[in-house]
């Protein structure tokens, strides 16, 4: 369909960047010091105490407008639905962590607690994550093996006289305090901007490899196997491996009751993907197989007749609080990190979903400072590190919650079954917690569909997600997000380092310019090339700005470089001339001899002075003997509208390339919005690169050159004709004149 839009006209004269600065006086604005900003930054009065109480409290900014009649129930029915979800992920992510199922419900109470007053999302349930879990077992895994002898672990101070549970535990909760650390001091340090760093490329590939470490660290529950757990690089081929020697060791009704449990719990799933509209609350389907499972459990007694695996004793209450293990600290501050990054990245984006769909704010550096503070708390009473699982997440949403009044609710259901309730699940089998987590797999399992979607549309994101997904898998999650941060970073600087440069036409009739080989019905002006970089210029990509630059003139037929050589050249010859006979050199060439040699060695010196700075004069009339070069190309116009900086390098390698084409006679034109004021400041100007070559639009600086053109009269007739075709007026009368310089038809 074609759409008609209405025509404009522009009168204006052409502006260079000097014209237009003297037809327009520009403001100076007066940049703060360092001495302002810090002398602003310890300015306190009344409006930035209240400023920072409600930003470092942001209760207090929702519970003002808290609207109990219409919110409350909402936030009841959706706390009760999160909390009975949060209570089953909490003991099977538990696993995930090496840790006794108790613990897990330590990680849905404690760190909401915290998170109720500071966090700045509304809608996120703070609990357990896989993901996090995953990565919290694997420092465990390694400082505390179920074989103790593979590790020499009683050379950890605090660990004498503690059981392997609690060694685990303890372990698990330094970790997690350490992760809070690193939170809590981003979050002061205003570090929030992080999060830009991972993009979702790679946080899909990274949470798909995750799903795959989960998923095979789950078979020896599945399964009914006795596979110790194994951490760091090609983890998964070692346990792999374990699981396949022992599979016809298989307990059959753990299998059984794992496919039946997966398979239903699928089922479910899915009709309430299909039917969120029509249902007022999901179904629990967790909670429902979670009950029947410890029914049957405990009254066919699959412990002791068909040794099932199962959670066993159930910590009743909360103990007392727990100091940190400064040698765990230590030992785990490597994976400490990349964890509170990946909970934070996971937390903060899904809490960005809500926030857009809920219209309203979330600050990346008070959320950080939440969890910060949440994973610290939590860690004190033995809870391991917390983020937040987008399905929790969506249940507490989609079953009417508002505020986190939602979220502390569920953390009440969480504190109801460790003081009194806990004993009802000690007969649940292990293996149901692992097929409930295998379950709960499928959205971060199916990204692998993201592949060919990606191939086709962004081959760099492409391979950002897959060396991501595989060097974590391959690697672990640690390093392997590393290497994904490290290729993502890769891809920038190759986006920037060798951008996509072109040759510019313009479009006929319009004052618009686009590459030439994306358009067919394009204005090519005679004898002037257009060339557009779209990226900084910087000592990376410099060298690259100019291979390129002299590739799109070589198309045209002449190289810079070997036409100032060959130039050189004849300049030399010209000298010899001069010297071995008595001719006469003016600026017109070589006529006819002269009688003394004191004009002719005048004469010589001249031509020294000008080879020693590389001028040559192309308007030389020379013999036939002597191969003077010339180019069609008179005009060379640098598009650097979209150029947003330039370093030093870049300065000095522009300024050597300019040069290189005004020594053969062909006029530079610079269009440039952003770099102006920098190269003042670097002395990139002097009696031959001047600031009258630097235009506001690139259509002034082509008129410029059709100005320049229509000035000799051999080019007096095409000039016409170009104006004509713009609705312009030539360049002889149009100084002063008041006709439109544009007129599109």
């Amino acid at each position: 369909m074609v759409t008609f839009r209405r025509q404009y006209k522009v009168a204006r004269p052409v502006y260079s960047e000097d014209s237009f600065a003297e037809h327009y006086e520009r403001t100076c604005r007066q940049r703060k010091t360092t001495l302002d900003h810090i002398r602003e930054y310890l300015t306190w009065d009344s409006k930035r105490t209240k400023n920072a109480v409600l930003s470092l409290l942001p209760i207090i900014g929702w519970l003002r407008i808290y609207k109990v009649k219409e919110w409350l129930l909402g936030d009841v029915v959706s706390g009760i639905s999160t909390g009975l979800v949060a209570i089953m992920q909490g003991l099977a992510f538990s696993l995930l962590a090496s840790l006794p199922p108790s613990y897990g419900l330590y990680t849905a109470f404690f760190p909401m607690l915290t998170y109720f007053f500071l966090g700045t999302s509304r809608h996120i349930s703070v609990g357990s994550f896989p993901v996090l879990s995953l990565m919290v077992g694997a420092v465990v895994t390694r400082l505390v093996p179920l074989d103790e002898t593979q590790a020499n672990v009683t050379n950890i101070p605090g660990f004498e006289g503690l059981t392997l549970d609690q060694k685990r535990v303890l372990v698990a909760s330094s970790m997690t305090f350490l992760v809070g650390i690193f939170q809590l001091a981003m979050g002061i340090l205003q570090f929030g901007f992080i999060v830009v760093y991972l993009s979702d490329t790679l946080v899909s590939g990274f949470t798909t490899a995750a799903a795959v470490h989960i998923l095979v660290s789950q078979l020896k529950f599945v399964l009914g196997l006795d596979v110790p757990g194994i951490s760091g690089p090609l983890s998964i081929i070692y346990t792999l491996e374990k699981v396949f020697v022992q599979i016809t060791s298989t307990n059959l009704c753990d299998l059984v009751m794992s496919i039946i449990i997966m398979v239903v719990v699928f089922i479910v799933k899915e009709l309430n993907d299909r039917y969120k509209a029509k249902l007022p609350v999901p179904i629990p389907i967790e909670v429902i197989v979670t009950i029947i499972a410890c029914g049957v459990s405990y009254g066919f007694n699959f412990n002791k007749i068909y040794n099932v695996d199962i959670v066993g004793e159930m910590v009743r209450g909360y103990e007392a609080p727990v100091a940190p293990n400064l040698e765990v600290l230590r030992e785990s501050a490597l994976e400490a990190f990349p964890t509170a990054i990946v909970g934070f990245a996971v937390a903060f984006s899904v809490a960005k979903v809500y926030s857009k769909k809920h219209d309203y704010i979330i600050d990346g550096n008070q959320e950080l400072i939440a969890f910060g503070v949440s994973n610290i708390f939590g860690a004190t009473f033995k809870s391991f590190a917390a983020s937040t699982a987008l399905s929790r997440t969506a249940v507490q949403e989609s079953s009417g919650g508002k505020t986190q009044v939602a979220g502390l609710i569920s953390a009440m259901m969480a504190m109801i079954v460790t003081l009194a309730l806990g004993f009802l699940l000690e007969p649940l089998p292990r293996s149901v917690l692992g097929a409930l987590v295998i379950v709960n797999l499928k959205g971060m399992l199916m990204q692998f569909r993201e592949i060919p979607y990606l191939w086709r549309k962004d081959t760099p994101d492409c391979v950002v997600w897959v060396a991501t997904c595989l060097s974590a898998c391959l690697l672990g999650l640690d390093l392997g997000l590393a290497v994904g941060l490290g290729v993502e970073l890769l891809t920038v600087i190759f986006r920037t380092q060798f951008p996509r440069c072109c040759l510019l036409a313009n479009i006929q009739g319009t004052n618009l310019y686009r590459d030439r080989k994306d358009y067919t019905h394009i204005f090519e002006p005679k004898g002037v090339k257009i060339f557009k970089i779209p990226s900084p210029l910087f000592f990376a990509n410099i060298e690259f700005f100019k291979e390129k630059l002299r590739e799109a003139v070589r198309k045209v037929g002449f190289n810079p470089l070997k036409i100032l050589k060959k130039r050189n050249k004849a300049l030399r010859k010209v000298r010899n001339l001069a010297k071995k006979s008595n001719y006469d050199i003016t600026e017109n060439g070589l006529w006819d001899l002269i009688s003394t040699n004191d004009e002719c060695s005048k004469a010589t010196e001249e031509l020294d002075e000008l080879s020693n700075v590389e001028v040559i004069p192309s308007k030389w009339n020379l013999p036939a003997s002597i191969s003077f070069p010339r180019v069609d190309l008179h005009s060379l116009i640098l598009d650097f509208s979209t150029v947003s900086f330039v370093d030093i390098s870049a300065v000095k390698g522009l300024k050597l390339v300019l040069k290189e084409f005004l020594h053969i006679d062909v006029d530079v034109y610079i269009v440039s919005l952003y770099v102006l004021e920098k190269l003042h400041n670097c002395m990139f100007f002097d009696t031959e690169i001047q600031t009258s070559v630097f235009f506001p639009t690139l259509h002034d600086a082509v008129l410029h050159c059709y100005d320049q053109l229509g000035k000799s009269k051999q080019h007096l007739a095409f000039s016409e004709r170009f104006y004509s075709s713009h609705g312009c007026n030539s360049g002889r009368d149009r100084a002063g004149s008041s006709e439109p310089l544009l007129s599109p038809s």
